[in-house]
């Protein structure tokens, strides 16, 4: 029951932030196109900072045993969701921007505040983890369908400044090198802008569209009842009869925290990739903002359902 309300209290506030973000375009203080600057920073400097701040934390043998087998769970689960969702798209005829919005989680918003609230800060690392893993992804066949490029231009991935930062984070954790004291308190600082940014591009994106239009189209509930229901509902039976909970001595905690990541509203991100690369930002926002108010309910029961069936 307080994981329930720690997580409802969480994702309401998420809610009001969007709202503050509609608020300030309706009010005429900004435009829904000033949202594209907002995208950019948190895409390629917030998102930084939330990774290699992440990394700063001391190696142990433990931690590294936890950091396994939260990998193990993360890159399985990845890769599973990638062929299952890209099926059911291609059997229902979904479009990249419905996609990603059921392939790809808002774990970056939300996993640290959640993991924080719920089990505490140390566990914070674990769920970095899948945001690192999501992030290869994200970077590599998520901007693939988004920006509908044809091919791949590996140095434009590699030389991403987020896959530097996963790269650059691994590399002091294992060496031990840490960051001095006031450059690492500054990524924490703007790491802590991950969540409010992107909402309140969502909000702005909001703003120019019609609500009766939003909530009007089903199409949008589809989509909603795979990201959140189907998705997490494959995970947890993906993670029941895997068996990598006997991987360590807290691994229900670990494996808790990757799915915590996997059952949050669609990604934030997906939203501001469409604005970067010009795909339907509009409908992509819709997306977000149905999922992130009706995750306020399954998120709780989809808790209760991993803590039953783990």
């Amino acid at each position: 029951m307080e994981i329930s309300i720690l997580l409802m209290k969480q994702i309401a506030e998420l809610f009001l932030m969007i709202l503050m973000g509609y608020l300030v375009v309706k009010a005429g203080i900004v435009t829904a196109e000033d949202s594209k600057v907002l995208s950019k920073i948190v895409l390629y400097l917030v998102i930084p900072c939330v990774i290699i701040h992440a990394f700063q934390v001391t190696y142990t043998k433990n931690t590294v045993k936890e950091l396994e087998l939260a990998f193990a769970a993360s890159v399985l689960l990845q890769i599973i969701l990638l062929i299952a969702v890209w099926a059911i798209a291609k059997a229902l005829k979904m479009d990249e921007v419905e996609l990603a919005s059921v392939y790809y989680s808002n774990s970056g918003n939300l996993i640290v505040p959640l993991v924080t609230f719920i089990l505490g800060e140390k566990w914070v690392l674990c769920g970095c983890v899948f945001m690192s893993v999501q992030l290869v992804f994200m970077w590599t066949h998520g901007k693939k369908i988004i920006s509908r490029e044809e091919g791949t231009d590996w140095r434009k991935i590699v030389f991403n400044i987020n896959m530097i930062a996963v790269v650059l984070g691994i590399i002091l954790f294992f060496l031990q090198i840490k960051l001095p004291e006031i450059v690492d308190g500054t990524m924490s600082a703007v790491g802590v802008m991950i969540g409010p940014a992107s909402m309140i591009v969502t909000g702005m994106l909001l703003a120019q569209m019609s609500l009766r239009q939003v909530f009007a189209n089903r199409r949008i509930y589809f989509v909603t009842a795979l990201r959140l229901v189907v998705v997490p509902m494959i995970s947890l039976l993906l993670l029941k009869f895997s068996h990598l909970i006997s991987w360590h001595p807290d691994g229900k905690k670990i494996l808790l925290v990757v799915f915590l990541a996997v059952i949050t509203p669609s990604a934030s991100t997906v939203t501001q990739m469409c604005q970067v690369y010009g795909n339907d930002s509009n409908y992509a926002s819709a997306i977000n903002v149905m999922t992130t108010l009706l995750s306020i309910l399954t998120m709780p029961l989809m808790v209760y359902a991993f803590e039953v069936l783990m």
